[in-house]
């Protein structure tokens, strides 16, 4: 994946791959409450899915802050989460909201504020589809797909993903 070009992956909606077998995922973390506790909590849990593999942490800007409605900054990380069980994208996105609510997560009192204290945000960024054996040999096959809801990613996100890939953690 060292040689990666995120302009030429698949690119799909969420809703398309909803009953996909997934065997890999890239995450992107993020929290601007509490982010000293809560990245920890999120790590370890995720950590109970497979193996996975840390960007740096990232402190940004919130890029909707204004000079009259300050915001808190962002710290966002990006995690490389090879799960030891595969799963659907629809189970995987279900076991991350419960992650974010396990870090007290309150999406109806964030929308109702005119800052958000977000305790953790978690994006699925790409993930690893399983594709049906190949007949030639006889492997079972997969690819990585960017979710076209992500991209184009982020200054942020875009970094911690050629930090996994130049640390060499992003396999194809």
């Amino acid at each position: 994946m060292a040689d990666l070009n995120f302009e030429k992956l698949e690119k799909r909606a969420p809703e398309a791959l909803q009953a996909q077998t997934l065997t890999a995922v890239v995450l992107a973390l993020g929290s601007n409450y509490h982010a000293e506790t809560y990245l920890p909590i999120v790590r370890e849990h995720l950590a109970a899915l497979g193996e996975m593999q840390l960007s740096s942490a990232f402190q940004n800007p919130d890029f909707t802050a204004t000079l009259a409605l300050p915001k808190p900054d962002y710290t966002n990380q990006c995690v490389y989460l090879s799960l030891k069980s595969s799963t659907t994208l629809q189970k995987l996105q279900q076991v991350l909201k419960q992650f974010e609510c396990d870090c007290h997560r309150q999406r109806s009192t964030e929308r109702s504020l005119p800052i958000k204290k977000v305790t953790m945000d978690i994006d699925i960024l790409l993930v690893n589809v399983g594709l049906s054996k190949n007949s030639l040999s006889k492997n079972e096959t997969s690819k990585w797909v960017v979710m076209s809801d992500r991209y184009p990613f982020k200054a942020h996100e875009k970094t911690g993903i050629e930090e996994l890939i130049t640390t060499g953690f992003l396999g194809s």
